[in-house]
């Protein structure tokens, strides 16, 4: 008797922890259905969420990369078009672009939260919100912002320990290079190209002055608010000592970039310092523009544009990548655009 009682104890026993292990595995389920958390979003909307969201529809590619980055890739049941990255985000059902969201494909993801950005089309998330949906606007404007909102996106989704751990990395990452350009007493002049004809430059108040900064440079335009326009005599007169230009924006049939190209086969800049020295390079405009976990792998690679004494060689670049989606070849009127690609791109 005492025999059966012990095993059918321990019988029990190895069933309630195959139990346990089995909800444990299967997420935050049962418990959390009466969670209402209240959270206030980047463009000071108050949303309660109810429960642990499962379902996950992002209006935004940086957002697409903030749900990977913390594991939830298999919540996630709807991207836009110009969602990339990681490559697995191309097998996701899409929902339009930035501003051609289809609301009835939303719908039909059945989200039980909706990941909105600046680009995306306001009226289409004021839309959603009367419809009952909860949406959540992430908006970040600094790498510390970026670094809040996966945070933040971790509290919202019951991901915190993965979101704490994924910004206690990029933290680290980020204090591995400023604590080497902190203390330098020289930081070369740099400048940001978003586009040649006409020139467009990256100023102050956007992630490229901000990784040009932390990485132990000096933009050479951070005059400028955000995006603007130079005159090919002020970028003369500015002869930065590095040109960081984009890639994904001009990428010929042949692979070459053209705003690289132009630099470096332009009569009237052969005189510039950055040209001369064979200081101009390649990054690639999804890593230094969208506010997500690469804005971080782009500060290591200008670092070590900037001061590969510090940080040993940047990796070699190639101007053979694709062009990035919606970000293609820009003509003279499409330029004009420039500044709204940069900002609904994070």
């Amino acid at each position: 008797m005492k025999n059966r009682c012990l095993l059918l104890s321990l019988g029990l026993f190895i069933f309630a922890a195959a139990f346990i292990g089995a909800v444990n595995a299967a997420g935050p389920v049962a418990g959390d259905a009466g969670r209402a958390l209240t959270v206030t979003d980047d463009v000071g909307k108050t949303v309660v969420i109810q429960g642990i969201p499962q379902r996950i529809v992002s209006l935004a590619p940086s957002n697409t990369e903030i749900l990977y980055a913390i594991g939830l890739e298999d919540r996630i049941v709807g991207v836009t078009d110009y969602c990339d990255y990681p490559p697995a985000a191309a097998g996701i059902q899409k929902i339009g672009g930035y501003k051609t969201i289809s609301i009835e494909k939303v719908l039909a993801a059945d989200p039980d939260l909706i990941l909105a950005a600046p680009g995306s089309a306001e009226e289409v998330v004021d839309r959603l919100r009367a419809l009952g949906m909860t949406v959540l606007s992430l908006d970040p404007e600094t790498i510390d912002d970026v670094l809040q909102d996966i945070e933040l996106l971790g509290r919202a989704t019951g991901q915190e320990e993965e979101a704490t751990a994924c910004v206690e990395d990029l933290r680290l990452r980020i204090s591995a290079v400023t604590k080497k350009t902190d203390t330098l007493t020289e930081k070369p002049p740099v400048v940001h190209v978003v586009w040649h004809d006409p020139i467009w430059i990256s100023g102050s108040g956007t992630f490229q002055d901000e990784v040009i900064t932390m990485a132990g440079g000096v933009n050479a335009f951070g005059s400028i608010e955000e995006w603007g326009i130079i005159s090919l005599e002020e970028f003369i007169v500015a002869d930065p000592d590095y040109i960081l230009v984009s890639s994904g924006t001009g990428m010929t049939e042949e692979g070459h970039d053209v705003i690289r190209d132009y630099f470096m086969n332009e009569p009237r800049m052969q005189r510039l310092k950055a040209v001369r020295d064979g200081h101009v390079h390649v990054v690639d405009t999804d890593v230094i523009s969208r506010g997500g976990p690469r804005i971080v792998d782009a500060l290591e690679e200008v670092a070590a544009i900037l001061h590969p004494d510090l940080f040993g060689a940047a990796p070699r670049e190639t101007t053979s990548a694709v062009s990035s989606p919606g970000f293609g070849v820009i003509p003279l009127a499409g330029a004009l655009l420039v500044p709204f690609l940069l900002r609904v791109r994070r």
